[in-house]
């Protein structure tokens, strides 16, 4: 349950559907590099048993990160690999929204926006297409909290 204080973009109930339900993850902005956060967020993903499929300008289907085929476009993703339930996006505020937009356009069920990233018009946009969307959350840190629960 949310909060009464918690903004309608990080509902609970939402960010425990795409944690717990949602199993293959588009992760906008995930390149090779290690030291990136998207990189550490995509494997702690994979360590909870989340498929990742990596989007990225410079993918072009032969390029791999984390044992994944990086694509340029989430709908080139899509048609290679199927449904994709979460696009979460690591990208400025000013063009993460055209990504909830492409999340829409391909079937998704949800949208995440990473920590610092919030777009309202999009928030409304995409819930308004009935998908489940988050701003401004960090997977990681929800997964975190979870365990100091059940600790």
């Amino acid at each position: 349950m949310t909060h009464p204080t918690t903004p309608a973009w990080e509902d609970q109930a939402a960010i425990d559907t795409m944690l717990d339900d949602m199993e293959t993850w588009a992760v906008v902005g995930l390149s090779g590099d290690p030291w990136r956060t998207a990189y550490s967020i995509a494997q702690e993903l994979q360590r909870h048993g989340k498929r990742v499929v990596p989007i990225h300008p410079s993918g072009d289907g032969a390029l791999e990160v984390l044992g994944e085929k990086v694509y340029p476009t989430l709908a080139a993703a899509a048609q290679a690999v199927g449904p994709i339930d979460v696009v979460d996006v690591f990208r400025r505020s000013e063009a993460a929204g055209e990504f909830a937009d492409q999340a829409v356009e391909i079937g998704a069920q949800g949208v995440w926006f990473q920590m610092g990233v919030v777009d309202h018009a999009a928030y409304e946009r995409t819930r308004a297409a009935g998908l489940l969307m988050v701003m401004d959350v960090c997977p990681s840190k929800e997964w975190f909290y979870r365990a100091q629960r059940q600790a």
